[in-house]
């Protein structure tokens, strides 16, 4: 009996190492992503990385939610609104006509709609005084998202048509 409790606190100590292991690596391969990030200069390849970086810092976020480190998060949430600005000024000034060259736009918005649902589920869990500042982010997505789609689709308007006038022609 002794040596099965000892086995069992045995494989309770391998699991927790082996999960403060994976989050070292997690947080290693954040690191790495964000450096390749920070040195894209092609604007296309810097949305592509985005996808990569985004979908790591989401995991990154969910992470320390689970770990109850708010603050961190915030901070996280924060630095992904400021990579997907830079990702959009970098398309904006190497490709300012979206609609004729899309790539790059298109993975933008795509991620931007994918962290605007991500941080929709961060506001549920986190507490009270954390959520003001996570709809701040969230507003500027959401603002980025819609300038986004304005460029990609310049023809078609998001708002909707003035009605038509009820004048009577004379």
């Amino acid at each position: 009996m002794r040596t099965c409790r000892t086995s069992l606190f045995a494989l309770g100590g391998i699991a927790l190492l082996a999960g403060s292991f994976l989050a070292a690596a997690a947080t290693d391969k954040l690191s790495d992503l964000q450096a390749r990030f920070a040195h894209e200069t092609n604007s296309v390849q810097k949305a592509r990385l985005l996808a990569k970086l985004s979908a790591a810092q989401f995991e990154e976020t969910r992470r320390l939610e689970k770990a109850g480190d708010f603050n961190s998060v915030g901070l996280l949430w924060e630095k992904y609104r400021d990579d997907a600005r830079s990702t959009f000024e970098a398309l904006k000034k190497q490709h300012p006509d979206a609609e004729r060259h899309s790539n790059g736009y298109r993975e933008l918005e795509v991620g931007l709609r994918e962290g605007i649902r991500e941080i929709d589920q961060t506001r549920i869990i986190a507490p009270p005084e954390f959520r003001p500042p996570l709809m701040i982010v969230r507003g500027d997505l959401a603002t980025m998202d819609d300038e986004v789609l304005r460029m990609l689709f310049p023809r078609r308007s998001i708002d909707p048509p003035p009605p038509p006038s009820q004048e009577t022609p004379p």
